[in-house]
């Protein structure tokens, strides 16, 4: 594509850049560069739940990279209060999800430090009982405590996020679903899966009246990265087998793409994007980063004859 871009130049241009093509050139050559030093939420101000650790503390690090200051809000003390000391421009805070008024403290902090709230990313969540569990055993302690936390701790953060920035017509709410949410079977328990659909219907739900206060709300579905919590269930369902075995499993056999390994940090620029105002019109959608293994299903043929 570059290839035929510099063509087109070349034609059009007698070998000089017409006005206006040096500055889309430069632009498509920025965007493209992997290492570019700019600042893509430079003075802005996020929250992000679940942010000691895991795809929050990626996405925690990247928004810090590109200029923004952040609250990670966590109930992990001494991961969150170490993460906040690493990157700097960060400052942790207690807040259980489930707790409401946690989560609006969480808010106010943001508000009471830096005058504002510009990005909220509600990433706090567990996994419940992942074991294969047939529908009529489910265990609905079990389901209403990953509610609790998956689906009220996020409707929580975008009701809290929405009171500061409607007022300002201006931010942007980013909430964490999950593949499980996308394509049935992707976990055989079923609650964990609901809990991440219900974000995604969250999501859409809200989007135009959120749109309507010139605000954005948009989901984030990441396949299976070895975060602690995913190595966590890994170790549930390979009892015995060691860490370095279930990360390869992970990075190898879970995921679709060859030649690329799904990261944290991978997820975490997916939510950079939809944080940035380079995402201005995106809003409603539910961003998938799986290396294309929702769209994927081979039909269950038995082999051709004489294969």
């Amino acid at each position: 594509m570059f290839r035929a871009l510099q063509l087109l130049i070349r034609k059009e241009g007698g070998g000089a850049l017409r006005p206006g093509a040096s500055a889309f050139a430069h632009g498509f050559s920025s965007a493209s560069a992997p290492n570019s030093h700019s600042q893509r939420l430079a003075g802005k101000v996020a929250v992000i739940t679940g942010g000691a650790s895991g795809i929050g503390k990626a996405t925690a690090a990247e928004f810090v990279r590109n200029g923004a200051r952040v609250i990670i809000a966590d109930v992990q003390d001494d991961l969150g209060r170490a993460a906040a000391a690493e990157l700097g421009a960060a400052r942790y805070t207690r807040c259980d999800v489930t707790d409401e008024a946690q989560v609006a403290a969480a808010v106010d902090l943001a508000v009471e430090l830096h005058g504002r709230l510009d990005v909220m990313f509600n990433n706090a969540g567990i996994a419940g009982d992942l074991s294969p569990t047939p529908l009529g055993s489910i265990d609905m302690g079990d389901f209403d405590h990953v509610m609790a936390v998956n689906l009220r701790g996020v409707v929580a953060g975008v009701k809290h996020a929405a009171r500061v920035m409607v007022p300002r017509c201006s931010g942007s709410i980013i909430c964490t679903a999950s593949t499980a949410a996308v394509l049935g079977g992707v976990v055989a328990a079923p609650v964990y899966p609901v809990s991440k659909a219900a974000v995604a219907g969250l999501v859409r739900a809200t989007a135009g009246e959120l749109a309507r206060s010139g605000v954005r709300i948009n989901a984030v579905s990441p396949h299976a990265v070895p975060t602690p919590l995913m190595m966590d269930t890994m170790a549930l369902w390979y009892p015995g087998m060691g860490g370095e075995e279930l990360r390869r499993i992970v990075e190898k056999e879970l995921n679709e793409m060859v030649g690329h390994v799904l990261e944290a940090e991978d997820i975490a620029r997916a939510v950079l994007y939809l944080a940035s105002d380079d995402a201005k019109y995106v809003n409603g959608q539910n961003l998938v980063v799986d290396g294309g293994f929702t769209v994927n299903k081979q039909l269950n043929l038995l082999p051709a004859a004489g294969r």
